[in-house]
């Protein structure tokens, strides 16, 4: 491989980690204000609305939301510095999966949404591994 070559490519990567790092920025910020707006109005609109068991299931995809935004912020840090961008991807799937599986159980009561829920879950465990695998490889390159 030629130094151009080498430059090109590794351009490309710094490129495409610099744009995840956006992507994971801005999603972390949207999803933690949505969390805090999801908590709000289970606090306030549907506490009357719903059972307890299923406000308390309501709470839980809003705090789950809340800790994986928080954790988009950590990825986008990665992608930039180190180049992975799997944690990312892991923790807005899983926030699909695992929160709005619950969002939608809690609000339409539809029981079988519950199967859904752990495939959130494992994405989170994934995501975390990720984001550990990213710090701990250090350096740019490859997904992590």
């Amino acid at each position: 491989m030629t130094d151009t070559a080498f430059d090109e490519g590794w351009r490309a990567r710094a490129s495409d980690g610099a744009r995840a790092a956006r992507t994971f920025w801005a999603a972390g910020c949207v999803l933690a204000c949505l969390a805090v707006a999801a908590g709000a109005f289970g606090a306030h609109a549907l506490r009357a609305r719903l059972a307890p068991d299923l406000l308390a299931v309501f709470e839980t995809a809003a705090r789950y939301q809340m800790y994986h935004a928080l954790a988009l912020l950590a990825a986008s840090y990665a992608a930039a510095r180190r180049g992975g961008t799997a944690a990312g991807w892991l923790f807005i799937g899983g926030t699909v999966l695992f929160s709005g599986s619950l969002y939608l159980l809690a609000v339409t009561g539809v029981r079988w949404l519950g199967a859904v829920t752990p495939l959130g879950g494992v994405a989170f465990l994934a995501g975390w591994l990720a984001l550990a695998r990213a710090g701990w490889r250090g350096g740019t390159g490859g997904a992590a």
